[in-house]
Protein backbone atom coordinates (compact mmCIF):
# COMPACT_ATOMS: atom_id res chain seq x y z
CA UNK A 1 0.00 0.00 0.00
CA UNK A 2 1.46 3.34 -1.03
CA UNK A 3 1.42 6.22 1.40
CA UNK A 4 0.22 9.64 0.22
CA UNK A 5 0.45 13.04 1.90
CA UNK A 6 -1.39 16.16 0.76
CA UNK A 7 -0.82 19.83 1.44
CA UNK A 8 -3.15 22.66 0.47
CA UNK A 9 -2.26 26.24 -0.37
CA UNK A 10 -4.72 29.03 -1.10
CA UNK A 11 -8.48 29.46 -1.04
CA UNK A 12 -11.48 27.45 0.19
CA UNK A 13 -12.04 26.13 -3.33
CA UNK A 14 -8.54 24.67 -3.21
CA UNK A 15 -9.28 23.20 0.24
CA UNK A 16 -12.37 21.47 -1.12
CA UNK A 17 -10.43 20.07 -4.07
CA UNK A 18 -7.63 18.83 -1.81
CA UNK A 19 -10.20 17.03 0.35
CA UNK A 20 -11.73 15.52 -2.78
CA UNK A 21 -8.33 14.34 -4.07
CA UNK A 22 -7.59 12.77 -0.70
CA UNK A 23 -10.82 10.80 -0.84
CA UNK A 24 -10.03 9.66 -4.39
CA UNK A 25 -6.69 8.34 -3.15
CA UNK A 26 -8.27 6.65 -0.12
CA UNK A 27 -10.85 4.94 -2.31
CA UNK A 28 -8.01 3.71 -4.53
CA UNK A 29 -6.28 2.08 -1.57
CA UNK A 30 -3.69 4.70 -0.66
CA UNK A 31 -2.88 5.25 3.00
CA UNK A 32 -3.13 8.96 3.84
CA UNK A 33 -0.32 10.09 6.14
CA UNK A 34 0.75 13.46 7.59
CA UNK A 35 2.82 15.80 5.42
CA UNK A 36 6.10 14.72 6.96
CA UNK A 37 8.85 12.26 6.12
CA UNK A 38 7.76 8.82 5.02
CA UNK A 39 5.22 9.36 2.25
CA UNK A 40 5.60 7.69 -1.14
CA UNK A 41 3.58 10.40 -2.89
CA UNK A 42 3.31 14.08 -1.98
CA UNK A 43 0.52 16.13 -3.57
CA UNK A 44 0.76 19.91 -3.19
CA UNK A 45 -2.37 21.74 -4.34
CA UNK A 46 -0.74 25.01 -5.31
CA UNK A 47 -1.89 28.62 -5.40
CA UNK A 48 -0.93 31.36 -7.85
CA UNK A 49 -2.99 34.35 -6.73
CA UNK A 50 0.17 36.41 -6.03
CA UNK A 51 3.89 36.13 -6.70
CA UNK A 52 4.25 35.27 -2.99
CA UNK A 53 1.81 32.38 -3.47
CA UNK A 54 3.93 31.15 -6.38
CA UNK A 55 7.01 31.23 -4.17
CA UNK A 56 5.28 29.37 -1.34
CA UNK A 57 4.15 26.73 -3.83
CA UNK A 58 7.72 26.22 -5.07
CA UNK A 59 9.03 26.08 -1.50
CA UNK A 60 6.53 23.41 -0.50
CA UNK A 61 7.34 21.29 -3.55
CA UNK A 62 11.06 21.45 -2.76
CA UNK A 63 10.38 20.70 0.89
CA UNK A 64 8.49 17.54 -0.08
CA UNK A 65 11.33 16.29 -2.29
CA UNK A 66 13.84 17.04 0.47
CA UNK A 67 11.82 15.01 2.99
CA UNK A 68 11.92 11.95 0.73
CA UNK A 69 14.04 12.19 -2.45
CA UNK A 70 12.59 8.86 -3.63
CA UNK A 71 8.97 10.00 -3.35
CA UNK A 72 6.80 11.16 -6.24
CA UNK A 73 6.14 14.87 -5.83
CA UNK A 74 2.99 16.10 -7.55
CA UNK A 75 2.32 19.78 -8.25
CA UNK A 76 -1.41 20.33 -8.75
CA UNK A 77 -3.65 23.31 -9.34
CA UNK A 78 -3.31 26.98 -10.18
CA UNK A 79 0.47 27.39 -10.15
CA UNK A 80 0.65 24.52 -12.62
CA UNK A 81 -1.60 26.48 -14.98
CA UNK A 82 0.54 29.59 -14.58
CA UNK A 83 3.99 27.96 -14.77
CA UNK A 84 3.55 24.41 -16.06
CA UNK A 85 6.56 24.42 -18.37
CA UNK A 86 8.79 25.82 -15.66
CA UNK A 87 7.63 23.15 -13.21
CA UNK A 88 8.31 20.37 -15.69
CA UNK A 89 11.97 21.43 -15.65
CA UNK A 90 12.10 21.54 -11.84
CA UNK A 91 13.98 18.51 -10.51
CA UNK A 92 11.90 18.55 -7.33
CA UNK A 93 8.68 17.95 -9.30
CA UNK A 94 7.86 14.55 -10.77
CA UNK A 95 4.31 15.18 -11.97
CA UNK A 96 2.19 18.21 -12.77
CA UNK A 97 -1.61 18.00 -12.64
CA UNK A 98 -3.51 21.05 -13.83
CA UNK A 99 -6.99 22.29 -13.01
CA UNK A 100 -9.76 20.15 -14.50
CA UNK A 101 -7.36 17.18 -14.30
CA UNK A 102 -7.50 16.62 -10.53
CA UNK A 103 -10.33 14.14 -10.86
CA UNK A 104 -7.91 11.94 -12.86
CA UNK A 105 -5.20 12.03 -10.16
CA UNK A 106 -5.35 8.30 -9.38
CA UNK A 107 -5.16 7.17 -13.02
CA UNK A 108 -2.36 9.68 -13.71
CA UNK A 109 -0.35 8.23 -10.80
CA UNK A 110 -1.03 4.66 -11.93
CA UNK A 111 0.14 5.47 -15.44
CA UNK A 112 3.20 7.25 -14.09
CA UNK A 113 4.20 4.24 -11.99
CA UNK A 114 3.48 1.88 -14.89
CA UNK A 115 5.71 3.78 -17.31
CA UNK A 116 8.46 4.25 -14.71
CA UNK A 117 8.22 7.98 -14.46
CA UNK A 118 8.10 9.14 -18.08
CA UNK A 119 5.92 12.16 -17.29
CA UNK A 120 6.44 13.67 -20.75
CA UNK A 121 4.12 11.02 -22.15
CA UNK A 122 1.27 11.97 -19.81
CA UNK A 123 -1.26 14.64 -20.76
CA UNK A 124 -1.88 16.24 -17.39
CA UNK A 125 -2.38 19.94 -18.14
CA UNK A 126 -5.04 21.38 -20.44
CA UNK A 127 -5.61 24.87 -21.82
CA UNK A 128 -7.99 25.86 -19.04
CA UNK A 129 -9.31 28.79 -21.04
CA UNK A 130 -10.69 26.50 -23.74
CA UNK A 131 -12.77 24.23 -21.53
CA UNK A 132 -16.41 24.74 -20.56
CA UNK A 133 -16.59 21.53 -18.52
CA UNK A 134 -17.04 21.64 -14.75
CA UNK A 135 -14.60 19.28 -13.03
CA UNK A 136 -16.77 16.77 -11.20
CA UNK A 137 -15.03 16.43 -7.84
CA UNK A 138 -17.07 15.56 -4.76
CA UNK A 139 -16.64 14.74 -1.08
CA UNK A 140 -18.40 12.47 1.40
CA UNK A 141 -16.82 13.71 4.62
CA UNK A 142 -14.64 16.45 6.08
CA UNK A 143 -12.47 16.46 9.21
CA UNK A 144 -14.54 19.31 10.73
CA UNK A 145 -17.88 17.77 11.74
CA UNK A 146 -19.82 21.02 12.02
CA UNK A 147 -19.27 23.03 8.83
CA UNK A 148 -18.69 21.86 5.26
CA UNK A 149 -17.36 23.99 2.41
CA UNK A 150 -19.04 23.00 -0.85
CA UNK A 151 -17.59 23.99 -4.22
CA UNK A 152 -20.40 24.82 -6.64
CA UNK A 153 -18.66 26.90 -9.31
CA UNK A 154 -15.29 27.38 -10.99
CA UNK A 155 -13.70 29.99 -13.23
CA UNK A 156 -14.13 33.74 -13.67
CA UNK A 157 -14.99 36.03 -16.57
CA UNK A 158 -14.29 39.35 -14.82
CA UNK A 159 -10.61 39.97 -15.63
CA UNK A 160 -9.85 42.47 -12.87
CA UNK A 161 -6.61 44.18 -13.85
CA UNK A 162 -4.67 42.83 -10.84
CA UNK A 163 -5.87 39.23 -10.96
CA UNK A 164 -4.32 36.15 -12.59
CA UNK A 165 -7.15 33.79 -11.61
CA UNK A 166 -9.12 33.91 -14.90
CA UNK A 167 -5.96 32.65 -16.59
CA UNK A 168 -5.39 29.80 -14.11
CA UNK A 169 -9.03 28.82 -13.53
CA UNK A 170 -10.55 29.54 -16.92
CA UNK A 171 -14.08 30.68 -17.74
CA UNK A 172 -17.18 30.32 -15.57
CA UNK A 173 -18.31 26.73 -15.13
CA UNK A 174 -21.12 25.70 -12.78
CA UNK A 175 -21.92 22.47 -11.02
CA UNK A 176 -25.30 20.87 -11.67
CA UNK A 177 -27.71 21.72 -8.84
CA UNK A 178 -28.80 18.11 -8.37
CA UNK A 179 -25.20 17.06 -7.70
CA UNK A 180 -24.78 19.86 -5.16
CA UNK A 181 -27.97 18.90 -3.34
CA UNK A 182 -27.07 15.20 -3.27
CA UNK A 183 -23.63 15.94 -1.83
CA UNK A 184 -25.16 18.14 0.88
CA UNK A 185 -27.68 15.40 1.71
CA UNK A 186 -24.80 12.94 2.22
CA UNK A 187 -22.89 15.37 4.41
CA UNK A 188 -25.97 16.28 6.43
CA UNK A 189 -26.67 12.58 7.00
CA UNK A 190 -23.10 12.34 8.34
CA UNK A 191 -23.75 15.04 10.92
CA UNK A 192 -22.89 18.32 9.22
CA UNK A 193 -25.32 21.10 10.09
CA UNK A 194 -23.87 24.02 8.15
CA UNK A 195 -22.67 24.36 4.57
CA UNK A 196 -20.68 27.19 3.02
CA UNK A 197 -21.13 27.60 -0.73
CA UNK A 198 -17.88 28.50 -2.44
CA UNK A 199 -16.63 29.18 -5.93
CA UNK A 200 -14.06 31.21 -7.80
CA UNK A 201 -16.78 33.70 -8.78
CA UNK A 202 -19.80 32.45 -6.85
CA UNK A 203 -22.12 35.19 -8.11
CA UNK A 204 -21.78 33.83 -11.67
CA UNK A 205 -23.25 30.46 -10.72
CA UNK A 206 -25.51 29.13 -13.49
CA UNK A 207 -24.70 31.74 -16.10
CA UNK A 208 -22.96 29.13 -18.25
CA UNK A 209 -25.95 26.77 -18.34
CA UNK A 210 -27.90 26.53 -21.61
CA UNK A 211 -30.77 29.02 -21.84
CA UNK A 212 -33.41 26.35 -21.27
CA UNK A 213 -31.59 25.17 -18.10
CA UNK A 214 -30.59 28.62 -16.84
CA UNK A 215 -30.49 28.85 -13.04
CA UNK A 216 -29.15 31.45 -10.64
CA UNK A 217 -27.33 31.28 -7.33
CA UNK A 218 -30.65 32.11 -5.66
CA UNK A 219 -32.27 29.09 -7.32
CA UNK A 220 -29.49 26.87 -5.99
CA UNK A 221 -29.77 28.27 -2.46
CA UNK A 222 -33.53 27.70 -2.45
CA UNK A 223 -33.03 24.08 -3.53
CA UNK A 224 -30.41 23.50 -0.82
CA UNK A 225 -32.73 25.05 1.77
CA UNK A 226 -35.08 22.08 1.31
CA UNK A 227 -32.48 19.54 2.52
CA UNK A 228 -33.78 17.97 5.72
CA UNK A 229 -31.46 18.16 8.71
CA UNK A 230 -29.44 21.06 7.35
CA UNK A 231 -29.51 23.97 9.79
CA UNK A 232 -27.49 26.71 8.12
CA UNK A 233 -26.48 27.95 4.68
CA UNK A 234 -23.59 30.40 4.44
CA UNK A 235 -22.22 32.06 1.31
CA UNK A 236 -18.67 32.65 0.22
CA UNK A 237 -17.51 35.87 -1.41
CA UNK A 238 -20.11 37.66 -3.53
CA UNK A 239 -19.83 40.22 -6.31
CA UNK A 240 -21.75 43.33 -5.12
CA UNK A 241 -23.92 43.53 -8.24
CA UNK A 242 -25.72 40.30 -7.34
CA UNK A 243 -27.33 42.08 -4.38
CA UNK A 244 -30.69 43.41 -5.54
CA UNK A 245 -33.90 44.00 -3.57
CA UNK A 246 -35.34 40.81 -5.06
CA UNK A 247 -32.24 38.75 -4.17
CA UNK A 248 -31.99 40.04 -0.59
CA UNK A 249 -35.71 39.76 0.17
CA UNK A 250 -35.81 36.22 -1.19
CA UNK A 251 -32.87 35.19 1.01
CA UNK A 252 -34.49 36.85 4.02
CA UNK A 253 -37.43 34.46 3.63
CA UNK A 254 -35.14 31.45 4.18
CA UNK A 255 -34.71 30.67 7.93
CA UNK A 256 -31.53 28.64 7.30
CA UNK A 257 -29.81 31.52 5.51
CA UNK A 258 -26.99 33.06 7.56
CA UNK A 259 -27.10 36.90 7.56
CA UNK A 260 -23.38 37.02 6.81
CA UNK A 261 -22.33 38.52 3.49
CA UNK A 262 -18.83 38.97 2.14
CA UNK A 263 -19.06 41.64 -0.55
CA UNK A 264 -15.73 42.13 -2.25
CA UNK A 265 -14.96 45.88 -2.54
CA UNK A 266 -11.18 46.35 -3.08
CA UNK A 267 -11.32 50.17 -3.03
CA UNK A 268 -13.61 52.97 -1.89
CA UNK A 269 -12.40 55.30 -4.63
CA UNK A 270 -14.09 55.30 -8.05
CA UNK A 271 -10.90 56.19 -9.91
CA UNK A 272 -9.06 53.26 -8.33
CA UNK A 273 -11.99 50.91 -8.98
CA UNK A 274 -11.88 51.88 -12.64
CA UNK A 275 -8.15 51.10 -12.89
CA UNK A 276 -8.86 47.78 -11.20
CA UNK A 277 -11.58 47.04 -13.79
CA UNK A 278 -14.12 46.51 -11.02
CA UNK A 279 -17.52 46.93 -12.62
CA UNK A 280 -19.36 49.01 -10.02
CA UNK A 281 -19.03 52.37 -8.32
CA UNK A 282 -18.76 53.19 -4.64
CA UNK A 283 -22.34 54.51 -4.75
CA UNK A 284 -23.62 51.21 -6.19
CA UNK A 285 -21.70 49.24 -3.59
CA UNK A 286 -23.13 51.37 -0.77
CA UNK A 287 -26.64 50.73 -2.04
CA UNK A 288 -25.97 46.96 -1.91
CA UNK A 289 -25.08 47.29 1.78
CA UNK A 290 -28.24 49.30 2.41
CA UNK A 291 -30.36 46.67 0.65
CA UNK A 292 -28.93 43.93 2.88
CA UNK A 293 -29.50 45.99 6.01
CA UNK A 294 -33.10 46.61 5.04
CA UNK A 295 -33.71 42.90 4.40
CA UNK A 296 -31.89 41.52 7.47
CA UNK A 297 -31.61 42.69 11.05
CA UNK A 298 -28.00 43.67 11.79
CA UNK A 299 -26.36 41.47 9.12
CA UNK A 300 -22.63 40.88 9.17
CA UNK A 301 -21.09 42.55 6.10
CA UNK A 302 -17.42 41.83 5.47
CA UNK A 303 -15.13 42.81 2.64
CA UNK A 304 -11.70 42.78 0.99
CA UNK A 305 -9.62 45.92 0.43
CA UNK A 306 -6.40 46.35 -1.53
CA UNK A 307 -4.07 49.19 -0.52
CA UNK A 308 -1.27 50.58 -2.64
CA UNK A 309 -2.79 49.74 -6.01
CA UNK A 310 -0.79 51.37 -8.84
CA UNK A 311 -1.56 55.07 -9.04
CA UNK A 312 -3.32 55.22 -5.66
CA UNK A 313 -2.58 58.73 -4.43
CA UNK A 314 -2.68 59.92 -0.87
CA UNK A 315 -6.02 61.56 -1.64
CA UNK A 316 -7.46 58.39 -3.18
CA UNK A 317 -6.43 56.36 -0.15
CA UNK A 318 -8.04 58.90 2.18
CA UNK A 319 -11.22 58.69 0.10
CA UNK A 320 -11.19 54.92 0.59
CA UNK A 321 -10.56 55.22 4.33
CA UNK A 322 -13.48 57.60 4.85
CA UNK A 323 -15.74 55.42 2.72
CA UNK A 324 -14.90 52.30 4.73
CA UNK A 325 -15.42 54.20 7.96
CA UNK A 326 -18.89 55.29 6.82
CA UNK A 327 -20.07 51.76 5.91
CA UNK A 328 -19.07 50.16 9.26
CA UNK A 329 -18.06 46.65 8.21
CA UNK A 330 -17.95 43.74 10.61
CA UNK A 331 -14.60 42.60 9.23
CA UNK A 332 -12.21 43.76 6.52
CA UNK A 333 -9.46 41.66 4.96
CA UNK A 334 -6.76 44.18 4.09
CA UNK A 335 -4.20 43.26 1.43
CA UNK A 336 -1.16 45.15 0.25
CA UNK A 337 -1.18 45.16 -3.54
CA UNK A 338 1.06 42.40 -4.87
CA UNK A 339 2.42 42.88 -8.36
CA UNK A 340 1.41 39.80 -10.33
CA UNK A 341 3.27 39.01 -13.53
CA UNK A 342 0.90 38.48 -16.45
CA UNK A 343 -1.71 41.01 -15.32
CA UNK A 344 -2.41 44.49 -16.67
CA UNK A 345 -1.77 46.10 -13.30
CA UNK A 346 1.78 44.77 -13.23
CA UNK A 347 2.64 47.06 -16.17
CA UNK A 348 0.81 50.11 -14.88
CA UNK A 349 2.82 53.26 -14.08
CA UNK A 350 3.11 54.74 -10.58
CA UNK A 351 3.72 51.51 -8.67
CA UNK A 352 3.53 52.18 -4.93
CA UNK A 353 6.47 51.51 -2.61
CA UNK A 354 6.28 48.84 0.08
CA UNK A 355 6.69 51.30 2.97
CA UNK A 356 3.66 53.30 1.77
CA UNK A 357 1.61 50.09 1.36
CA UNK A 358 2.51 49.04 4.89
CA UNK A 359 1.58 52.43 6.32
CA UNK A 360 -1.80 52.42 4.57
CA UNK A 361 -2.44 48.80 5.53
CA UNK A 362 -1.80 49.59 9.19
CA UNK A 363 -4.27 52.48 9.07
CA UNK A 364 -7.03 50.24 7.71
CA UNK A 365 -6.21 47.38 10.08
CA UNK A 366 -6.66 49.81 12.97
CA UNK A 367 -10.01 50.89 11.56
CA UNK A 368 -11.00 47.25 11.05
CA UNK A 369 -10.29 46.43 14.69
CA UNK A 370 -12.42 49.37 15.84
CA UNK A 371 -15.39 48.51 13.60
CA UNK A 372 -15.22 44.79 14.35
CA UNK A 373 -15.35 45.38 18.10
CA UNK A 374 -18.26 47.78 17.61
CA UNK A 375 -20.21 45.14 15.68
CA UNK A 376 -19.58 42.42 18.26
CA UNK A 377 -20.70 44.72 21.08
CA UNK A 378 -23.99 45.26 19.25
CA UNK A 379 -24.98 41.72 20.30
CA UNK A 380 -24.79 42.42 24.04
CA UNK A 381 -28.17 41.74 25.62
CA UNK A 382 -29.54 39.95 22.55
CA UNK A 383 -30.46 36.32 21.95
CA UNK A 384 -28.16 34.26 19.75
CA UNK A 385 -27.82 30.69 18.53
CA UNK A 386 -24.34 29.20 18.33
CA UNK A 387 -23.12 26.09 16.53
CA UNK A 388 -20.56 24.65 18.95
CA UNK A 389 -17.25 23.64 17.40
CA UNK A 390 -14.36 23.17 19.84
CA UNK A 391 -12.95 23.67 23.33
CA UNK A 392 -11.63 27.10 24.20
CA UNK A 393 -9.37 28.14 27.08
CA UNK A 394 -9.60 31.67 28.45
CA UNK A 395 -8.45 33.17 31.73
CA UNK A 396 -7.95 29.75 33.29
CA UNK A 397 -11.42 28.47 32.39
CA UNK A 398 -12.64 26.01 29.78
CA UNK A 399 -15.44 26.87 27.38
CA UNK A 400 -17.02 25.51 24.23
CA UNK A 401 -16.79 27.99 21.38
CA UNK A 402 -18.56 28.32 18.06
CA UNK A 403 -20.13 30.87 15.73
CA UNK A 404 -23.44 32.66 15.53
CA UNK A 405 -25.29 32.85 12.24
CA UNK A 406 -23.46 36.15 11.66
CA UNK A 407 -20.14 34.31 12.12
CA UNK A 408 -19.34 36.00 15.40
CA UNK A 409 -17.47 33.83 17.90
CA UNK A 410 -19.37 33.02 21.09
CA UNK A 411 -18.61 30.72 24.03
CA UNK A 412 -20.55 28.86 26.73
CA UNK A 413 -19.33 27.02 29.83
CA UNK A 414 -17.78 23.69 28.85
CA UNK A 415 -19.92 20.57 28.85
CA UNK A 416 -19.20 17.17 27.34
CA UNK A 417 -21.10 16.43 24.18
CA UNK A 418 -21.68 20.02 23.07
CA UNK A 419 -19.62 19.82 19.89
CA UNK A 420 -21.85 19.94 16.84
CA UNK A 421 -24.89 21.08 18.82
CA UNK A 422 -26.82 24.33 18.51
CA UNK A 423 -27.01 26.31 21.74
CA UNK A 424 -29.35 29.26 22.28
CA UNK A 425 -28.88 31.91 24.92
CA UNK A 426 -28.45 35.55 25.81
CA UNK A 427 -25.19 37.39 25.13
CA UNK A 428 -24.36 38.80 28.56
CA UNK A 429 -20.78 40.00 28.14
CA UNK A 430 -17.59 39.75 26.08
CA UNK A 431 -14.87 37.37 27.21
CA UNK A 432 -12.40 39.38 25.15
CA UNK A 433 -12.49 41.67 22.11
CA UNK A 434 -13.29 38.75 19.80
CA UNK A 435 -15.49 36.35 21.78
CA UNK A 436 -18.99 36.85 23.16
CA UNK A 437 -20.21 35.00 26.25
CA UNK A 438 -23.53 33.26 25.82
CA UNK A 439 -25.68 32.39 28.85
CA UNK A 440 -27.83 29.40 27.79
Amino acid sequence: MRKAALHNLGCKVNSYETEAMQQLLENAGYEIVPFTEGADVYIINTCSVTNIADRKSRQMLHRAKKMNPNAVVVAAGCYVQAAGEELKKDEAVDLVVGNNKKTELVSILEEYFACTGEMEELETVIDINDTREYENLSIDRIADHTRAFIKVQDGCNQFCSYCIIPYTRGRVRSRKPGEVVEEIKRLTASGFQEVVLTGIHLSSYGKDFPEEERLSLLDLIQAIHEVEGLQRIRLGSLEPRIVTEEFAQALAQLPKMCPHFHLSLQSGCDATLKRMNRRYTRAEYLECCRILRRAFHNPAITTDVIVGFPGETKEEFEETRKYLESIRFYEMHVFKYSRRNGTKAADMPDQIGESVKTERSNVLLGLEKEMSLEYRKSFLGTEAEVLMEEEFQWDGKTYMIGHTMEYVKAAVPFEEGLKGRMVKGIVTEMLNDEVLFLKP
